[in-house]
């Protein structure tokens, strides 16, 4: 996360998913020991590094991205640095993709992946950012290439990955789109001029991906019989200003859109954007905090990870896992601490990223039966969606 000053306070914006972890400093066991498990949680694996987005497989095994522990390759001269205090980075090729077997043993699918450590004294990274399967083919998505990240040689991007080769080739050069295609309203003390895609969803066998510093929504083509070629789908900064979007679900012939917005924290402040399968803005529900995550299970609830839900600065033991069902929405999870991804298996069970924003390697992966009940919040405001004059497709989003 990107900090500046202006008149109202600190201002932030998302580099990756590291999320403000520069004001974690006050909570020394981060670092030094891990915190207390959240109520309902159970560890099932440790000793991660930056944990993020993730996913289950067709071998119905958990994949999920690890962000790294950067490198020492600095800047190249003549490259377009992140503006301070962040930038600038110092990359590496240490960033995976990750899979945790049925006996609970984390195994490596592709390593070598660009990751980027900040000049934040926690030395906050940016590498692989989430996977996703698309007709039983894993793709991953990086956050930490490109020359501003310290890797000249690998630009964020899509990346194709052969899990019994342990292989990956890319599909998508993001750095290079987005360097072409500037939007409409960047936040220029706040840029990262190779991105920091944050989230990829499969959709109608392509990929939507959310790069939240610029505000964009991406469609990775991969379908026609044509080389993928993206797709800018939607500029949000150009109605919606830098709201930081991060994640999304598709239902009711919609994407929902969460936001993280910016910092300090103001509770009720984020909203779950309804936005048309062509992009446009259409409605939202307001009174979330820091949304990191939006997933939907079997039966088509809503699925909403805050970040940090109090207000001020992002602090551990502050994320929970919002569930929205029938017009009503319920705490069901409460007491994460830095959470970057969510998942749900066949059962509709929950997988957290937690502390996935912490730095080295004090990320660890949370499991959580799904309640049947929890905490109604009325401060959340949920409406019956809209009518489309048109949908456009089944909801087939990881």
């Amino acid at each position: 996360m990107n900090f500046k000053r202006n008149g109202s306070g600190v201002k932030a914006g998302l580099t990756a998913c590291c999320l403000a972890i520069c004001y974690l400093a006050c909570a020394p066991f981060v670092l030094a020991q891990a915190p207390p498990v959240p109520p309902g949680g159970t560890v099932i694996a440790s000793g991660l590094e930056g944990p993020r987005g993730m996913t289950f497989g067709p071998d119905g095994l958990l994949y999920f991205a690890e962000a790294g522990l950067g490198g020492t390759q600095p800047v190249p001269q003549g490259c377009q640095n992140v503006p301070a205090p962040v930038g600038p980075n110092h990359g590496g090729l240490t960033a995976r993709i990750s899979r945790l077997e049925s006996n609970g043993e984390r195994t490596t699918v592709v390593e070598g992946l660009p990751s980027g450590q900040t000049s934040l004294p926690t030395g906050d990274t940016n590498g692989a950012a989430d996977v996703t399967f698309v007709d039983g083919q894993l793709y991953a998505l990086t956050a930490g290439g490109g020359c501003s990240h310290g890797n000249p040689n690998f630009p964020n991007a899509v990346l194709r990955i052969n899990v019994k080769r342990h292989t990956f080739e890319m599909i998508a050069n993001l750095s290079r789109f987005f360097r072409e295609h500037p939007v409409a309203h960047p936040d220029l003390a706040d840029f990262e001029p190779d991105g920091v895609p944050y989230s990829m969803n499969a959709f109608h066998g392509d990929l939507i991906v959310i790069e939240p510093n610029h505000g964009r929504l991406l469609r990775i083509s991969l379908t026609g019989g044509r080389e993928p070629r993206i797709e800018q789908l939607s500029d949000l900064s150009a109605p919606l200003g830098h709201i930081v979007p991060t994640s999304l679900a598709n239902l009711d012939d919609r994407f929902f859109v969460g936001n993280l917005g910016q910092f300090p924290i103001t509770v009720g402040s984020s909203k779950l954007y309804q936005v048309t399968h062509e992009g446009f803005v259409i409605d939202y529900w307001g009174g979330f905090t820091t949304i990191v995550d939006v997933r939907k299970d079997s039966q088509g609830r809503l699925y909403v990870m805050e970040f940090s839900s109090a207000a001020g600065f992002p602090n551990v033991g502050q994320g929970r896992i919002i569930r929205i069902a029938n017009g009503v929405a319920e705490e069901i999870v409460s007491g994460l601490n830095v959470p970057t991804g969510m998942a749900l298996d066949r059962h509709d069970d929950i997988y957290v990223s937690d502390l996935g924003a912490a730095p080295g390697t004090a990320g660890r992966i949370l499991r959580f039966a799904n309640p049947i009940s929890g905490q109604p919040i009325t401060t959340i405001e949920v409406r019956k969606p809209a009518p489309l004059e048109r949908g456009d497709g089944a909801d087939d989003d990881h």
